[in-house]
């Protein structure tokens, strides 16, 4: 599930905390970009459990409702489709789930009034209104409710997003990559696989766990050397003044262009752009254009490189 986007964007967060705090050690470092990377698969599984709170909740309720001392005929017989919904109890049985939750000790325990806005958007949506009056009664639309629901309510809702940033540092910027990964899953997912449905691993292959640290180790360990070229390079600038981060963004873009020949060269570039674009200054994102394109022209020359 984890990548190299989401990598790249962890490491860049792990080698900042790594130069502020006084540079705490290789090994404590790499712990903690390991650690972080599990809490953004912690939050994929979360988000699957989502589904079976939110719906055991809605249960919840409309037994309650039922058992109030002057029941309306609405509560007596309430519309039990969406507690009903094929999709959410599949989910609820589903074998991985349960096994990672349980290994992980992770949950949605002490977060009961999430719990409740989230029901509340749920209900309130015109998806969940137009489904619970449809006569299609399929596990595909089923399915295709909680699609709808985290398009559209749960990956793009801010106020959502602020409350699980707040719960965990280590999901500032997960939700919208995450929320796409649960959204690719959902589409995968087959009545007829029932409780053994395949949700994503962690990482895809052996590949992508090897590119984190790697890619982290190199960032760090010759540090020094590709600084020197930050310096050589970086034409009009006093090295006073490059911002930390866009000096650990180039660090990055050079470790990564010189360690890995199976990324095109542009690809690499193109990325650590966009990073500078949304994580440092408004002038950094030309400033690492103009620099790792020139530390490249001259990797290319000394032959260091020879990929596209």
């Amino acid at each position: 599930m984890l990548n190299r986007v989401l990598i790249r964007i962890k490491i860049l967060q792990i080698l900042y905390a790594f130069y502020q705090s006084g540079e705490n050690g290789l090994q404590a470092a790499e712990n903690e970009m390991l650690f972080s990377l599990r809490k953004s698969y912690d939050l994929y599984m979360l988000f699957f459990n989502l589904i079976v709170r939110v719906t055991s909740l809605q249960e919840r309720l409309i037994e309650k409702r039922r058992n109030r001392y002057q029941p309306t005929a609405e509560d007596i017989s309430p519309n039990m489709k969406f507690v009903r919904n094929r999709f959410a109890r599949q989910i609820s049985a589903n074998k991985m789930l349960l096994k990672y939750m349980n290994d992980q000790k992770v949950s949605w325990d002490n977060d009961e009034y999430f719990l409740d806005d989230v029901l509340g958007i749920v209900t309130k949506s015109a998806e969940y209104e137009a489904y619970m009056q449809q006569e299609e009664d399929t596990y595909e639309a089923d399915r295709n409710l909680w699609r709808d629901i985290f398009k559209q309510y749960i990956c793009e809702n801010d106020e959502l997003a602020e409350y699980l940033e707040e719960s965990s540092l280590y999901w500032n910027d997960d939700i919208g990559i995450v929320g796409s990964y649960v959204l690719k899953s959902i589409k995968k997912f087959n009545e007829a696989e029932g409780e053994h449905q395949e949700l994503l691993p962690m990482f895809k292959d052996q590949e992508y766990h090897l590119f984190a640290i790697q890619l982290l180790r190199k960032a760090i360990l010759n540090a020094e050397e590709y600084r020197e070229m930050i310096r050589k390079h970086a034409q009009n600038w006093e090295n006073e003044r490059i911002a930390i981060m866009d000096m650990i963004i180039a660090q990055m873009g050079i470790a990564e262009i010189l360690t890995f020949p199976s990324i095109p060269v542009n690809v690499s570039l193109n990325e650590y752009i966009e990073i500078a674009r949304y994580y440092s200054t408004p002038k950094s994102s030309p400033f690492i254009n103009g620099l790792l394109d020139s530390i490249v022209g001259e990797l290319r020359r000394n032959n260091r490189i020879i990929k596209a």
